[in-house]
């Protein structure tokens, strides 16, 4: 909504009531408003505008025996319609400043479209000197989505201080982002997202104990209300300690391109239900140098795996959905992923299948959004399949495993989440050439933009 023109900045618009979709803005007193603008963009962000009240004080007038309402700081002008229009404007002269209540819609064509409004109230007000801005609440009504707004005009500061308000479809609430799991919804409509994040891994096999520190830095955009764009970029630290020998090494990962298309969303009031596909393109940009015999003795395919990469160019797929209703929400993913040899070396070819369980804690009384405590608890499974090195299949490299991952998720702001997950192995099947998870940590922020 913000990106109409006669709507405020985002901050602005304010959810009052996020079980009921009830929230308040101000839009700008010099901008014509349009119910069909509003219509479209709410249509763009997956909502339903079916009808809409409209209070609006200005000044009555007269053309062609046609009475209308002119909105001084904006130039606007609704026509007034309606069986009973004579009746409900008794009394009120033309030339008068007075407050008219009723149905809103746009007529006409777009070239000559004009903004209607059939009274159901009409009283007189007194004029002001200074103009006012007008006030807005949200409110979605199931099944279909019913709007009332309400705004001042210039004539008018009887709404500066008031409690009176508007209501329009406000968004349900949108829970921020699972974890790990990917999440089937898109950020900011023509905005997007910053994501760092930490990772601690530890590792081992036999005698050789592995610590990562892995720095993975997102950036997502949205251009539509289904496609979202992706690039994931990852540096590790990985430092080795068999008892004997030791040693460490830095270096990119494999850069990843993704785009994701949303291709079903269903809203209710106070939750929704979405669905999405992705696919992702893992380039070949990490470091594949491995320490060598001297520097670690393990073999080959071990010391490949003390690199920041998994293999070369690998595609990968995705899909998702989640469902949100109240404090709950469920979701999951599948996700297959072609590993790609370089210079030889690749792991196995992976499935992974997840799924993402929240609630949100805090606030108990869940009136406004921001500051919402998230309890989320998500598990993964992964299936890898033998890998390859210097072209031959390397028995011993498959594996299965199976974490669970309890986490934190805190909503500092609308814009800012801060988030936290510990994730540990419940079955861990994995041959004797594929290092062993003992636990990941992971630390991260959400900025959207």
């Amino acid at each position: 909504m913000s990106r109409l023109d006669y709507a405020p900045k985002l901050k602005e618009i304010k959810v009052t009531d996020i079980k009921k979709g009830i929230g308040v803005f101000t839009p700008k007193p010099d901008k014509p408003v349009s119910f069909s603008a509003l219509r479209e963009t709410l249509k763009k962000a997956g909502y339903t505008l079916a009808s809409a009240d409209l209070a609006v004080v200005g000044t009555l007038a007269l053309e062609d025996k046609a009475p209308f309402l002119i909105v001084s700081a904006s130039g606007q002008r609704f026509a007034l319609e309606g069986s009973n229009l004579d009746q409900t404007l008794a009394g009120l002269e033309v030339g008068s400043h007075i407050e008219i209540t009723g149905d809103w819609k746009t007529a006409g064509e777009i070239t000559s479209s004009r903004e209607v409004i059939t009274p159901r109230a009409a009283k007189s007000v007194n004029a002001a000197p200074a103009p006012k801005a007008a006030l807005f609440q949200l409110r979605p009504s199931s099944p279909v989505t019913f709007v009332t707004a309400k705004f001042t005009a210039a004539e008018s500061e009887r709404f500066e201080n008031s409690s009176e308000v508007v209501e329009l479809p406000a968004s349900p609430p949108k829970p921020a982002a699972p974890i790990r799991v990917t999440s089937p919804g898109l950020t900011v409509y023509k905005g997007g997202a910053v994501v760092p994040r930490l990772y601690f891994i530890k590792q081992h096999l036999g005698d050789l104990d592995v610590n990562r520190q892995v720095f993975d830095l997102s950036v997502s955009y949205t251009p539509s209300p289904r496609v979202q764009l992706e690039l994931e970029v990852p540096v590790a630290h990985t430092s080795f300690d068999n008892g004997l020998q030791s040693g460490s090494g830095n270096g990119l990962g494999n850069i990843t391109l993704w785009t994701k298309y949303r291709f079903f969303r269903a809203v209710k009031t106070y939750g929704d239900r979405q669905a999405s596909a992705r696919f992702g393109l893992e380039l070949p940009t990490g470091k594949k140098d491995a320490p060598t015999q001297t520097q670690v003795n393990a073999p080959a395919f071990v010391r490949q795996q003390l690199t920041p990469i998994s293999g070369g160019l690998s595609p990968h797929f995705d899909v998702s959905f989640s469902q949100a209703g109240g404090r709950f929400i469920f979701g999951g993913n599948a996700e297959g992923i072609l590993r790609g040899e370089r210079d030889g070396f690749r792991m196995g070819h992976e499935i992974r299948v997840s799924t993402d369980t929240e609630y949100v804690l805090l606030p108990r009384n869940y009136d406004v959004p921001g500051g919402e405590l998230f309890v989320i608890l998500e598990t993964t499974f992964v299936h890898r399949r033998r890998g390859r090195l210097s072209g031959a299949s390397v028995a011993g490299s498959n594996s299965t495993e199976y974490f669970l991952a309890p986490g934190l998720q805190y909503a500092a702001a609308t814009r800012f989440v801060v988030e936290g997950s510990f994730q540990f192995p419940v079955i861990r099947n994995t041959g004797p050439l594929v290092l062993r998870a003992d636990r990941n940590i992971l630390l991260g922020v959400r900025y959207l933009f």
